[in-house]
């Protein structure tokens, strides 16, 4: 504690009022009844290829906003908010659709059904396609129309050590945040149509675990059985681009087995390696950096070095407008903080496995009493574990309340005490309570029911000709943009992907 306490007292106020954090927040698009739209995405939004900050994840119902990078919480809620009056505006002009506001997704079609993402006729439009052709393949679509949020952060001054000391503590204690901001404990039964899975069923149909805090970070959610081979190590910059090269270049024999192409001559995947790409690496948290045209994330990482972290856990808050709330980020912020100033030692594959396990405990049974996590190869109560955590977060959030000139770090640690003391406040155990309450255990009728309820106030917020002109402005910019990417490829596409997927293109 004393060597946090020097740390944080080393961090100048001019640094921490340039803390950066943004978020990337996915939604899909559903009907008033439950069910996935299977519209395209709407024109009125712009062009996924090239809008800033509107566009689509998986599949093209799944709207994905993203907000600019700011020094203050409160610009990051009203940055999120406007782009939500925009999009549920451009909803209602086209019919009754609105965003579904659960993690987990609403009733979905037969697999082969759900609409991949378009991006037009560009090399780099068509490869994203052909992407996430090749994630449906390896993992099923419906695996992939799961929503979160990515809470991208950064702090001035800190190097690829820094960064990926953080990093590390943040694997180790993940669990906290499953626990406090998990809101997924229950799924539709579609979405599990056909596989094996520990789930037990409700009266409605449904399908969640009593003290489940996240299904979509669990063995049901984002998991793959070709990557758990994976000991990824985040050490090192250096190692950790070796183990993702390794990945990026290692052929699969299930992948080669479903092959570049398929009989008639269409695209099935981009690459048959391990991951077509860097972004089919899953994990809690990743290393990034903003990169140039065309340019390959892991060469960008290792010719510049970690610009920012983007934490990948989080789950939508169904009973929050924009998914998540100012204090939360608050929370985050601490979070991130004390990882990145309290000891790191390097992990193991022994902690590697250890701290999974650990991830699929608390995304399963998080709010079971007495539920035990491993630490350090000993076991140890999660409530206990949680609770010095939460304990050594104080300094950190009262330095940061004096440093913004507020009380908010201390009222969002002040919130999480108490809700870790009484779980029935949690997000995932509010799910559990209202769906029993209100709507007869019905996943769908409960997410249904909120979505409806969040088109409402989000259309009924003031939204002035300023703001409709900006978000238009950027509508009209990303067609350009598009227009001028697809008129300026030369390569025939074949050839644009073998030259993106080469090992050469990872190298410095």
């Amino acid at each position: 504690m004393n060597q946090l306490l020097q740390r944080l007292r080393a961090l100048s106020p001019d640094r921490l009022r340039h803390m950066l954090r943004g978020v990337e927040k996915e939604s899909l698009r559903a009907t008033p009844d439950g069910a996935l739209a299977l519209t395209p995405h709407p024109a009125a939004l712009g062009s996924p290829l090239a809008h800033e900050q509107i566009t689509t994840d998986f599949c093209e119902s799944q709207v994905e906003l993203i907000t600019r990078a700011h020094t203050d919480p409160r610009a990051v809620v009203a940055d999120l908010t406007e782009l939500h009056q925009f999009t549920y505006r451009v909803l209602r002009d086209a019919g009754e659709e609105m965003l579904w506001v659960s993690s987990m997704p609403c009733g979905l079609p037969t697999d082969e059904t759900i609409p991949l993402a378009r991006y037009g006729a560009s090399n780099i439009g068509r490869a994203k396609s052909v992407y996430r052709m090749g994630l449906g393949h390896r993992y099923g679509r419906r695996m992939q129309t799961i929503s979160g949020i990515h809470y991208n952060w950064s702090l001035p001054g800190f190097g690829n050590d820094e960064y990926f000391a953080l990093i590390r503590n943040f694997r180790r204690h993940a669990f906290l945040l499953l626990t406090l901001f998990g809101a997924s404990p229950a799924v539709c039964s579609t979405f599990v149509a056909g596989r094996k899975h520990s789930l037990q069923t409700l009266p409605s149909g449904c399908l969640y675990l009593p003290h489940a805090t996240s299904l979509r970070m669990g063995r049901i959610g984002y998991q793959s059985d070709a990557q758990a081979a994976l000991a990824v190590s985040y050490n090192t910059l250096e190692g950790y681009a070796a183990s993702l090269q390794d990945a990026l270049t290692r052929p699969h024999p299930a992948y080669e087995a479903i092959g570049v192409l398929n009989p008639g001559g269409e695209y099935n995947q981009l690459a048959t390696t391990l991951l077509q790409i860097e972004n089919e690496f899953y994990g809690t948290i990743r290393p990034k950096r903003v990169i140039r045209a065309g340019e390959r994330p892991l060469h960008a990482l290792r010719e510049r070095g970690v610009e920012y972290v983007e934490v990948r856990l989080m789950d939508l808050d169904p009973f929050v407008p924009v998914g998540i709330r100012e204090q939360t980020m608050r929370l985050l912020d601490v979070f991130l903080l004390h990882c990145a100033l309290t000891d790191s030692p390097p992990d193991t594959p022994q902690e590697i496995a250890a701290l999974g396990r650990n991830q699929h405990l608390t995304a399963a049974r998080g709010r079971e009493p007495g539920l035990e996590l491993d630490r350090d190869g000993e076991p140890v109560l999660l409530s206990d574990w949680a609770k010095r955590l939460l304990a050594e977060f104080r300094p950190i959030a009262s330095t940061l309340d004096a440093v913004f000139a507020t009380t908010e770090h201390g009222v969002a640690l002040d919130a999480a005490e108490h809700a870790l003391a009484h779980p029935d406040t949690l997000p995932s155990a509010r799910v559990l309570q209202t769906m029993a309450d209100r709507h007869a255990n019905s996943f769908v009728d409960f997410v249904a029911t909120q979505s409806a309820a969040t088109r409402a106030q989000m259309l009924a917020l003031p939204f002035d000709a300023v703001q409709m002109g900006r978000q238009q402005r950027a509508v009209d910019a990303s067609i350009t943009e598009q227009r001028r990417i697809e008129a300026m490829d030369e390569k025939p596409f074949e050839a644009f992907r073998r030259d993106y997927v080469s090992a050469a293109r990872l190298q410095v």
